[in-house]
């Protein structure tokens, strides 16, 4: 057997042992380069390669809904504080759909779905704070025009539940954006996104995290329920029994469900921030949580989601303060009390807490305002009707002066200081109480030719207002209250109450159905 030689003649056996991994040749050193760099770029694409599929995977779960229902003429965005910082508003639905799987942890048959669940979470401008406000699906409300599957709008509707707004349309997957825009109606503030979920996804996000630590007030066994009572984990079907039931568990009502549902949430984001944002936690969360979400096209892809997620790291436990509108028994219905449900919406649209202060963007504990005033935006001396663009300046074109008229019949005396106030924390700056209204069953709107556009934005303020067109040009913008504008504001209390915060904590209708996030899990769920 010959022995191999080198290039250089010599026999390599005469070599010493190990000359050639001691200097290795060009051709070996180029051979290690390629490898190392082919293995570097193996790896590079492998992990790309699962992040993209990841990222796919996620993009494939969430499901879109058509904004093209949105209202078009909507409430102006929150105020903007010293150091640019801007509220953000957030719907989140539960929807009882009983399609794709759902059936099998809702039960009943396929029909239209309905939201259980209604929370508007308002971030304040410092986005340290954070309030949860819970509509009860069972509230009467009044319900805008929405769009129909078929492309027609419905005609505005008087006294219903809230929960029938999603049915609208009678979709399995419900309407989206029938509920944005009742609540738009109902609060005068402007619903940056909307997020619904369903039975699958609350039952697999409280599994991906390990369960949930809920306090049960009491044996249940009915209903095909099953939970004992105290303090527990509960986890996939179980937390959806514990946060869906009524029958059988506390008082058997909806605002009794609110409780538990705001304990468990408190708890679902202690549990998340205790494990830490890792990607053992986040990658099976967030492919539980899209599996199940419909969002609004603002927030129609992974990378919104976890962009706005981010926006939202600087929040603690003890910064969220979860509160049911203020509400009353009204029969087997429930109606929102006022004057407070107004005080509410009031201080959330001036970007307040709940106690009139106004939030520190460095972080610092809310600061109170002066007695007796409230955060008034002007705008510029130049602008004038029509003068800016209110999408970009939501104070522009609101320097116009409006006349109240009371046309809602005897013993309404307090009704016009009401909208009054409701207009001034739209921005209105030039607001007077007229006198001579005549008797109105619907609120109106009266505009003088030329002035349409100012009108539709101002009957934003009354959810139904009709507009009516004045033949003369002296005719001033004037809003006459109706006898439905008393009933919805109204419906329990004297049209003379006021609506105001105490200096020293919020009205009693909402101090008795707040709850500070960080509360025990087994406090006030009787």
């Amino acid at each position: 057997m010959n022995d191999p030689q080198d290039q250089s003649g010599r026999r390599r056996s005469d070599r010493p042992p190990g000359a050639d991994r001691a200097r290795p040749g060009p051709a070996r050193r180029r051979r290690a380069v390629r490898v190392a760099l082919l293995t570097a770029t193996a790896l590079l694409l492998a992990t790309a390669g699962a992040g993209a599929w990841f990222y796919v995977h996620l993009l494939g779960n969430l499901k879109v809904f058509d904004g093209g229902g949105v209202a078009a003429g909507r409430p102006p965005a929150g105020p903007t504080d010293a150091q640019g910082g801007s509220p953000v508003n957030v719907l989140l639905l539960g929807s009882d759909t009983r399609t794709g799987g759902n059936e099998d942890l809702g039960g009943g048959p396929v029909g239209p779905g309905s939201s259980d669940t209604a929370i508007l979470l308002h971030v304040y401008g410092d986005h340290r704070h954070a309030v949860g406000v819970w509509v009860p699906r069972d509230a009467l409300v009044d319900i805008p025009p929405c769009r129909l599957p078929s492309g027609g709008w419905t005609a505005p509707q008087h006294g219903q539940m809230f929960n029938s707004a999603f049915a609208v349309g009678g979709s399995p997957q419900g309407n989206p954006a029938c509920s944005q825009n009742t609540v738009e109606a109902l609060t005068g503030l402007r619903v940056d996104h909307t997020v619904v979920i369903d039975f699958q996804g609350l039952a697999t996000m409280s599994s991906a995290v390990g369960g949930v630590e809920v306090c049960v007030p009491n044996d249940v066994n009915e209903y095909g329920i099953h939970l004992r009572k105290g303090r527990q984990t509960v986890a996939g079907r179980q937390a959806l029994d514990y946060v869906r039931a009524r029958h059988g568990i506390g008082d058997g009502s909806d605002i009794g469900r609110i409780k538990r549902q705001q304990a468990f949430l408190a708890a679902l984001a202690r549990r998340i921030q205790d494990q830490g944002f890792d990607l053992t936690t986040l990658l099976p969360l967030a492919d539980a949580a899209t599996r199940s979400l419909t969002v609004d096209p603002g927030l129609g892809t992974p990378m919104r989601l976890v962009t706005f997620a981010q926006s939202l790291r600087s929040i603690r436990l003890p910064d969220i303060t979860f509160v049911t509108a203020p509400w009353r028994f009204a029969g087997d219905r429930v109606a929102l009390v006022h004057p407070d449900a107004d005080t509410l919406w009031q201080l959330l649209r001036q970007d307040r807490t709940l106690d009139g202060r106004l939030t520190d963007p460095a972080g610092a504990s809310p600061t109170a305002a002066p007695t007796g005033t409230a955060p008034t935006p002007t705008a510029p001396d130049s602008a004038g009707p029509g003068a800016a663009d209110p999408a970009a300046d939501p104070t522009a074109g609101l320097a116009v002066p409006v006349t109240v008229l009371d046309g809602a019949g005897p013993g309404t005396a307090g009704l016009v200081p009401l909208a009054e106030r409701d207009l001034r924390a739209r921005y209105y700056q030039e607001v007077e109480a007229g006198t001579g209204g005549t008797e109105h069953a619907v609120t109106t709107v009266d505009y003088p030719p030329g002035r349409q556009a100012d009108a539709e934005r101002l009957a934003q303020a009354f959810p139904g207002a009709q507009l009516h067109a004045a033949a003369t040009a002296d005719t001033p913008l004037t809003v006459t209250l109706g006898t439905d504008y008393a009933r919805a504001a109204s419906p329990t209390a004297p049209a003379t109450a006021p609506a105001s915060a105490s200096p020293t904590g919020p009205p009693t209708g909402i101090a008795q159905n707040a709850r500070p996030a960080d509360t025990d899990p087994c406090a006030g769920l009787t």
